[in-house]
């Protein structure tokens, strides 16, 4: 009897034990389908009317025919890439076209028709397989002709995972920027908004660790989030540039950063240190101390052999010990950590999963980014730790809070109309330039044709002193369109009045675009920029025809990129050349004699010298040269006044 007697609580506790852990399971398998179903459901839509599946793909000195998604073969030099080629329809008229990159590893050069339009290698986010970052850049309108156009993808592969190459979209920007806006939110802001959140919580912890010495548990926690931080905002490093090797392993560092968390987890729950529980921390070091010593190829190939096994280990000791936990105590904290564990060993599998091609095309890693719903849960053991204390401070955070909003009211307020002001402004400095360039060019005209008429000339010179009046306003009105920062526009109508000039007087206009761009874009461009170009151009075709008794004349329009400009990039440039009988120029460009010619050229340099240009002249018994190279980029103010 005594024996029966007692294996009945033995009995009883093993089936109260496993009316708990059945549920939990119950509960866990739940999360799972859950989380795969979210997976489906939260994958971006990208836009499938304006794919470009069918590629030539040439690699390794043999070409073929692909579709896209297309993974190829892991490599450790960046010397002859894969080449991928297709081609897409453009027609004309449709709006500004754009070329969009969903997911790619781990760099892309991508040109059309030959012109580079985009390179991953200058954002540091997109060179790393596990970010998922989505890339765009508008195709511009002087590279694409009607009927078919071709895109060449250059695909930059080192480490030992395959690369991967998703489908490539090519269309409107219009149409392509919703798919690319959404991707950036998910893979590119959300990390970095969690990862933001991490570092303060991991200060946060560091201080509540040094302030209160005999718990590690807050100092155990705040080592590992730092190395999530640091992995989450190192910026991967892109062959051929040299890298640090201690930024090399910290990428490496994950297998670290999990065993630390198993550490949190065994001292939050005050469970006893096992002894072999030191053994986790072994291939993190290993990854860190090989990858330290020999370069930085061995952390990515140690980490793909060693480090991701040991994060799966790890979580599958977190989902072990949380779920003892619940079966002993059936606290919320361990219950809610419990199910953030499993949430982020679902994405770990399906990370796993695609690393190895057993799920193909599905090249999106989550599970950095599902780390955030453990640090969530964490945070929320953390605050039932903490909840009697954080009532003391409900009242005083309120307050705060409260403070912070009208602070966000009155710097809105302040931030509108500080807004309007500068509209004001700007809108003021455009009428007077406005105002001034009628003043001297409009002004003067008029009053030209007033004097004429009043001392009795004859009709023919008052008929060409309001022709040129008219063509001043006309000059000024067409300033005014709106041309989206593409100073070719203006030039083209430039190109039809200049070719009209000069047609009753037997001259050649010959109009050259030396390059495929023509002029670069200019966002910040002007009316009163536009003005002070055009009106350099009349003068020189001018001078031309009144002085150099020129027969051809030569415009040439062209974007160089020497390292002569103002900056870095790439600078437009203007050249006017005739073949007439030139003039005497000194050593700086001025004229000789003080005619007419002379002050025209000084009139010259200074509307250049205004919007930030250089214009240099020179003349000889071939003909007369302008060279005007415009700004990168042109002043909000008169350059000049300055």
């Amino acid at each position: 009897m005594s024996e029966v007697a007692a294996k009945a609580p033995t009995r009883a506790r093993r089936r109260g034990l496993m009316s708990r852990l059945v549920p939990y399971l119950l509960l866990q398998a739940l999360i799972v389908i859950a989380t795969i179903l979210g997976l489906r459901l939260l994958q971006p839509s990208d836009p499938d009317d304006f794919a470009v599946n069918e590629f030539s793909l040439r690699e390794d000195g043999a070409t073929r025919t692909v579709m896209l998604p297309h993974f190829t073969s892991s490599r450790y030099s960046l010397s002859d890439p894969p080449l991928y080629t297709g081609a897409f329809i453009f027609q004309s008229g449709d709006p500004g076209w754009s070329v969009f990159l969903p997911r790619f590893s781990n760099a892309v050069e991508v040109a059309v028709n030959g012109v580079v339009v985009l390179d991953s290698r200058r954002d540091a986010n997109a060179n790393r397989p596990d970010r998922n970052t989505p890339q765009i850049a508008p195709i511009p309108s002087s590279l694409l002709r009607d009927g078919s156009n071709q895109i060449t993808v250059r695909l930059f592969v080192w480490g030992p995972l395959k690369g991967f190459l998703d489908t490539v979209y090519v269309g409107p920007d219009a149409s392509l920027r919703p798919a690319y806006e959404t991707r950036t939110l998910l893979f590119v802001t959300l990390p970095v908004v969690f990862s933001a959140w991490q570092s303060i919580l991991a200060v946060i912890l560091a201080i509540m660790w040094l302030m209160r010495r005999h718990e590690p548990v807050y100092g155990v926690l705040a080592a590992a989030m730092l190395l999530g931080v640091i992995q989450a905002f190192l910026p991967a490093p892109v062959p051929p540039a040299a890298s640090s090797r201690l930024a090399a392993v910290l990428l490496a560092s994950a297998p670290i950063e999990s065993a630390l968390i198993v550490v949190f987890a065994l001292l939050f729950f005050d469970w006893r240190w096992p002894r072999y529980a030191a053994l986790l921390f072994v291939p993190g070091v290993v990854v860190f101390v090989v990858g330290l010593l020999g370069g930085p190829p061995l952390p990515r190939i140690l980490f793909l052999v060693l480090g991701i096994p040991t994060v799966g280990i790890c979580l599958l000791l977190m989902a072990g010990i949380t779920a003892a936990q619940v079966m002993r105590r059936r606290d919320a904290a361990s219950f809610t950590l419990g199910c953030a564990v499993t949430i982020v060993l679902t994405c770990w599998i399906h990370d796993m999963l695609s690393v190895f091609d057993i799920m193909p095309n599905e090249r999106i890693f989550l599970s950095r980014l599902s780390y955030s719903a453990m640090l969530v849960a964490i945070g929320a053991g953390l605050t039932w730790r903490f909840a009697r204390a954080l009532n003391q401070v409900d009242s005083f955070a309120g307050q705060l809070v409260t403070r912070v909003r009208e602070a966000e009211e009155r710097l809105k307020a302040s931030f509108v109309r500080d807004e309007e002001r500068a509209r004001a402004a700007a809108l003021a400095n455009e009428r007077t330039r406005l105002m001034r360039d009628l003043h001297d060019g409009l002004g003067g005209q008029l009053v030209s044709i007033v004097a004429l008429s009043e001392r009795g000339h004859e009709s023919a010179t008052i008929t060409n002193a309001a022709r040129a009046a008219l063509k001043d306003l006309r000059l000024v009105i067409d300033s005014m369109d709106d041309i989206g920062g593409d100073l070719m526009l203006a030039l083209g109508s430039w190109r039809e009045r200049a070719a009209m000039q000069l047609r009753p007087h037997d001259i050649v206009l010959d109009w050259r675009v030396a390059t495929p761009q023509g002029l670069p874009l200019h966002p910040e461009l002007r009316p009163w920029h536009v003005i002070q170009i055009v009106r350099i151009l009349d003068e020189a075709v001018t001078n031309a025809v009144k002085h150099a008794e020129a027969r051809h004349i030569t415009v040439t329009i062209e974007t160089l990129d020497d390292g002569q400009g103002d900056g870095h990039g790439p600078y437009g440039v203007i050249n006017v050349a005739d073949d007439g009988r030139g003039f005497a120029v000194t050593g700086n460009g001025e004229a000789v004699s003080a005619g007419q010619t002379a002050r025209g050229l000084r009139n010259m340099k200074s509307r250049a010298a205004r919007c930030g240009a250089a214009l240099a002249l020179s003349s000889d018994a071939s003909g007369t040269r302008a060279r005007l190279q415009l700004p990168q980029r042109f002043p909000d103010s008169d350059a000049a006044a300055g």
